[in-house]
Formats: C-alpha cells, sequence, structure tokens
C-alpha cells in the first residue's frame, strides 16, 4: 500500500526561515572547481488524510526527528518515523507540528484546519434534560471510570497503520457532530456515526486491534459497551451491542466479528453507534474511513 498519495508533501521551507528557528548548517563537496555546495534537502512532514475538524492525519516526520509535537504535546512516533494526529470536533482554524532534529534544531509546520457546518436542530419549548434519577447517580460514576481506565490504557496493536473499514453497512442514520439546542442551551454533541440495521447483524473489526472493554452488564447510557485499541492513542467503541464474541485483553484482526447489534441501554431502536477517539478527541468515522459502502 502506497502511504503517500501525490500532493501530500508539505512546501515548508519558508517555515524553517522565520521565527529564528535554528538551521541545519549546508554541507556539501565540490563537484567542480568553483561550483557552489550543495545543500541537503529541507526537512519536511508528509501527511495524508483529513485535515478538517473531525479528521485523522497518518503523517512522516522529517528524516532525524526524535520526537514530534501537536500544539505543544508529546506525540507517539513509531520507529520508522509515522505518527498519527487528530482534530477534534470543534478544533481552532491552527495547529502546530514541531519535529525536533536529532542535530538540536527544530522544524515547525502549521496547519490549517478545515471548519465543517454541523447539523443543529433549535428545540426551543423543551428543557435541556430530564433530572436523573437516583439509580441513574449511582451507576453512572463507576461506568464512566471504567471507560476512562480503558482508554487510559496503551497497548501493541497495530491497526492505527491499516485503512479502517466499516464494522457494519448500512444506512447512516446518525451524523458525527450533530447538536440540539434546548431553549437556548447546547446538548452534547453526536460523538460517533449511527448505522441502522436489524438485531443480530455482526459487527467486525474495523481494524487490528485488543479489546480494552467488554461491558457484560449493560451500561445505563451505552448498553453493552465494546472498546478497542488500535494503537498510538486511536480507539473504537461500539454501543448498544446484543452481544459482545470477544474478551478483554484478546487480540482481534480486521474484520474478525466481534458483536453484534442491538438496542440495549438508552436506544430508541436496533444501531450501532461506532465512536473514534485519537488521545482524547472525538473524530467523525465518515472522515477516517470513507463513504459507506
Amino acid at each position: 500500500m502506497t502511504l503517500w498519495g501525490a500532493g501530500t508533501l508539505l512546501g515548508l521551507t519558508a517555515c524553517v526561515a522565520s521565527a529564528g528557528l535554528a538551521m541545519r548548517p549546508a554541507t556539501g563537496s565540490m563537484s567542480q572547481a568553483g561550483s557552489m555546495p550543495v545543500a541537503p534537502p529541507s526537512p519536511s512532514f508528509r501527511w495524508t488524510g483529513q485535515l478538517s475538524q473531525g479528521g485523522l492525519i497518518r503523517g512522516q516526520a522529517p528524516a532525524g526527528a526524535v520526537s514530534v509535537t501537536l500544539d505543544g504535546e508529546v506525540l507517539p512516533l513509531a520507529p520508522d518515523g509515522t505518527f498519527l494526529a487528530g482534530f477534534d470536533r470543534d478544533a481552532g482554524p491552527s495547529a502546530e507540528l514541531v519535529a525536533n532534529l536529532a542535530d538540536g534544531s527544530r522544524f515547525r509546520q502549521t496547519l490549517t484546519v478545515a471548519p465543517r457546518a454541523w447539523r443543529i436542530e433549535r428545540l426551543d419549548r423543551l428543557p435541556k434534560y430530564p433530572v436523573p434519577d437516583p439509580e441513574f447517580q449511582r451507576l453512572r460514576p463507576p461506568e464512566l471510570e471504567q471507560i476512562r481506565a480503558a482508554r487510559g490504557q496503551a497497548t501493541d496493536a497495530t491497526g492505527w497503520r491499516q485503512t479502517l473499514i466499516w464494522p457494519v453497512k448500512g444506512r447512516i442514520s446518525g451524523l458525527f457532530g450533530a447538536q440540539r439546542i434546548y431553549r437556548g442551551e447546547p446538548g452534547s454533541y453526536h460523538s460517533g456515526t449511527d448505522v441502522a440495521v436489524p438485531t443480530g447483524t455482526v459487527v467486525r473489526a474495523p481494524a487490528d486491534g485488543v479489546v480494552i472493554l467488554a461491558a457484560e452488564q449493560p451500561f445505563t447510557l451505552e448498553g453493552h459497551l465494546l472498546m478497542l485499541d488500535h494503537g498510538q492513542g486511536l480507539n473504537s467503541a461500539f454501543l448498544h451491542l446484543s452481544r459482545i464474541d470477544v474478551r478483554v485483553g484478546e487480540h482481534v484482526r480486521q474484520g474478525q466479528p466481534i458483536g453484534a447489534v442491538g438496542a440495549t441501554g438508552r436506544a430508541t431502536g436496533p444501531h450501532l453507534h461506532w465512536s473514534l477517539q485519537w488521545r482524547g478527541r472525538k473524530l467523525d468515522p465518515l472522515l477516517v474511513t470513507g463513504p459507506m459502502p
């Protein structure tokens, strides 16, 4: 698989010359009498993917990079210099990649993050939320702690290198980023993509991964919840399942059956809610995976 397509090379020479960054000294040999030394090529980032709100890019650090940061946050860097970078639904208009090079210099690139137009529904006659009952208030905190702990795990999964596939195929019934405004007060936006398919439809792993959570007892909102770590901070969550066919710690392969669609938890009918996160940033499965086949 060719990782880098035409047009993905970022022209970064001008960035190096600005902001007082350390420049790498020109080196080279004199090939002819009186000729100028040939400078080494300028360092550059390469990437492919969707550079927009809710998007994910797979990048290649410049040669000689020992670490890479995104807006000051150190990113996991594979031995071959590849990395992931994701942008939340409400990401700002720009982000800065910095490569720290082995010779002590730094190379910076400012990325322009494209905005998105989200589906907003205004409900001026309804309150934001009903008052939660005592049972929900008792159960919810430990559920949230399990989810937080699962996402905090680091595994040896390498599915982040793959092109993700849809875990089920069907009608998309809920879009990532959609949001309701209740009497002027914003509700939480939809953090995944819903696919309406019958109960019992097989759910398949979108990429290689390690099972980090498998809720045998349905959670109050998510129902039977299954989560996979794909490595490099990328993870998937599958909500409202009727059953889970894998166990925590199990390695799964792309396309492997991992469970079945249901309507457990807070769901009005059978569907799969699939959400993707990278290091806490919520991503749009439609951007990461591409249109439904």
